[in-house]
């Protein structure tokens, strides 16, 4: 089994999210560095594969030298290796991120062979975009399956499960090699060790310049939502809050 996992350096989900001056970028001065949820599960899905089946585990991110520490992230907790598109730090698109993972993907699978499976997150924490697993996926004409909270190998086989929109579950096999993308849940991702990350500090990370398509879009501006404000008011305690509950209700319509 080979197994490539895509992770994205995205800010901390916790911290507070303010804009440089011009109103282009995250300042990132005050702000701490993570994966996406549902790729540090992916991360943890290709682990478990390779301890399963054997083979090896490749991590992959497009970003600047600051990404090394999530790649090295990665490597403590089991992953093989690890490839960094490197570039300037600016936010490439969708398109111009998928293009760059296919043309890897393609040079290292004309030397070495091909990938078993490219997991990827369901959709990064920062910019919230699905296209990325569909994208790779199209351009290596190859079977996909997204928004998955469940993962078997089988003989040549990929079993991939997702919950279905009514209730239950959706379950897909697809040939290998395939893509999948997976969603926070599907499993729960370990802590690096102390050992784990000496030797994560000991690998040698594969840089790669990639080429970046002429935008077809330009960026105008970003912009903060504004923070919803939110109250709570306690209507009583016991059965002297009953009339007021019912009071609430018939303002609401429920009751007449």
């Amino acid at each position: 089994m080979r197994v490539l996992v895509c992770v994205k350096r995205v800010p901390a989900t916790a911290g507070k999210i303010t804009l440089t001056a011009d109103e282009q970028a995250i300042d990132t001065r005050y702000l701490g560095f993570t994966v996406s949820p549902h790729e540090e599960c992916a991360v943890e899905e290709a682990v478990r594969i390779v301890e399963a089946h054997g083979g090896t585990s490749t991590v992959l991110t497009l970003g600047s030298e600051e990404s090394i520490d999530q790649l090295r992230e990665a490597m403590a907790v089991g992953i093989d290796g690890a490839i960094l598109l490197e570039t300037d730090g600016s936010e490439w698109s969708p398109i111009d991120t998928a293009a760059a993972i296919a043309d890897t993907v393609r040079a290292h699978e004309a030397a070495d062979g091909p990938f078993d499976l490219i997991v990827l997150g369901n959709e990064a924490a920062d910019t919230g975009d699905y296209q990325v697993g569909v994208r790779v996926d199209v351009a290596l004409d190859r079977p996909v399956v997204s928004g998955i909270k469940g993962l078997e190998i089988r003989d040549d086989a990929v079993v991939a499960r997702r919950e279905a929109a009514g209730g239950g579950w959706e379950i897909y096999e697809v040939p290998r090699p395939a893509v999948v993308s997976v969603k926070e849940g599907i499993n729960l991702p370990r802590y690096p060790s102390v050992p784990g990350r000496l030797r994560a500090r000991k690998k040698d990370v594969e840089r790669v310049v990639p080429t970046r398509a002429s935008a077809t879009t330009a960026r105008i501006r970003l912009r903060v939502p504004i923070e919803q404000e939110s109250a709570v008011e306690i209507l009583g305690e016991g059965p002297d809050a009953a009339p007021r509950v019912v009071e609430i209700f018939r303002r609401l319509g429920l009751v007449g």
